[in-house]
């Protein structure tokens, strides 16, 4: 994979894991390339927005919004990808996540991009935060993202590393690792 070559590249983690800084200096080492981040997408809704507060399903309106937000990314992230530009979206991909992804981007290959640092590490970066979801939920997405994501992607553990660390490392095995070949459109 080429820097100038326009890709999709999905990152994924728990909260406090460094998806949002580590996907737009990502997409700064490509010559054209877009960060969406799922988190502002969410933020969007200006009224009736329902944010997960518990670990677990979510329920109801908020999964409604959890899933119409992945939705909106990968139609983004499309949008970019066929007007020429690298797409890196973050967000976290868990379980049936992982379908509804492969889904969105059916007839696209993309790259997924898995940071999973320890989970204390997780934890005291997530503490560093102004807004913070704490240990409970650390714990919970680290335990389930182990579980039904082992095998897909590239995973990162980015546990003693800076962003740029995990950058570097990223691009060096992202030519190599972390294809993901999406649902058939």
């Amino acid at each position: 994979m080429a820097l100038e070559e326009p890709a999709i590249i999905v990152v994924s983690g728990v909260q406090g894991a460094g998806k949002s800084t580590v996907a737009r200096a990502l997409a700064e080492r490509f010559s054209r390339a877009v960060h969406i981040e799922a988190d502002t997408l969410q933020r969007m809704i200006v009224s009736g927005g329902e944010w997960t507060t518990e670990p677990g399903e979510p329920p109801g309106e908020a999964a409604r919004q959890l899933r119409l937000r992945l939705r909106n990314a990968c139609l983004l992230a499309r949008s970019f990808f066929d007007a020429g530009f690298t797409a890196v979206v973050d967000d976290i991909i868990i379980g049936e996540r992982f379908d509804d992804l492969r889904a969105d981007l059916a007839g696209l290959p993309f790259r997924l991009v898995v940071l999973a640092p320890d989970v204390e590490t997780a934890i005291a970066r997530d503490a560093a935060r102004d807004y913070t979801v704490g240990e409970e939920w650390a714990r919970y997405l680290d335990e389930e993202q182990r579980k039904t994501m082992a095998g897909s992607g590239l995973w990162v553990d980015s546990s003693g590393q800076t962003a740029a660390e995990t950058v570097e490392e990223v691009m060096s095995r992202l030519r190599d690792e972390g294809l993901v070949e999406s649902e058939a459109s």
